[in-house]
């Protein structure tokens, strides 16, 4: 019976371990290099893709699931801060593996006015290494600004803060 203990152990450790070693091993998002083109469908059905917003700002943010209290909090904020970012010349697009029925319920219970986009599989939180990642894109292509931890209270303000200066830089 011991050994068999020892042996259960032994492997979940590897297993760990294992897990580690490959996440760490995960390519990071780099600024300045090309975001990941990506086609999802919006909570009517329509196909809406990252070179759709060519010449925008995107701030494109991942969360893990609907109706839950932080992303909840998160896209409220969003919403009220909308104009503000939208003078910005920004859009706001939110993506989680949820269903388009998903995000539609969601937008409608709180009124979000943004796109939100449907990634059943995952793939596309994947390819940018989300939902540990906010990301904020120029031109629909190029990564300009990764926030990794995120305070959902404030960060459409941060966000909000980021982009004046970042233009207010280029003037």
């Amino acid at each position: 019976m011991l050994i068999k203990g020892i042996f259960y152990v032994a492997v979940i450790l590897l297993a760990l371990i294992g897990y580690r070693h490959y996440s760490l091993k995960q390519p990071s998002l780099i600024i300045g290099e090309n975001a990941p083109e990506f086609t999802l469908t919006d909570t009517k059905g329509v196909k809406r893709s990252l070179s759709d917003y060519k010449g925008k700002y995107v701030v494109l943010y991942f969360y893990p699931k609907n109706d839950t209290p932080g992303c909840t909090k998160e896209a409220c904020n969003f919403r009220d801060d909308l104009s503000k970012l939208e003078q910005l010349n920004a859009k706001v697009i939110g993506i989680s593996v949820d269903s388009e029925a998903s995000h539609q319920k969601f937008a409608e219970k709180y009124h979000l006015p943004f796109t939100l986009l449907a990634d059943v599989d995952g793939s596309v939180a994947n390819a940018y290494h989300a939902l540990t990642n906010l990301i904020l894109i120029k031109i629909a292509k190029r990564y300009i600004k990764i926030y990794n931890d995120v305070n959902v209270s404030n960060h459409s303000q941060q966000i909000i803060d980021d982009l004046t200066n970042m233009q207010a830089a280029k003037h």
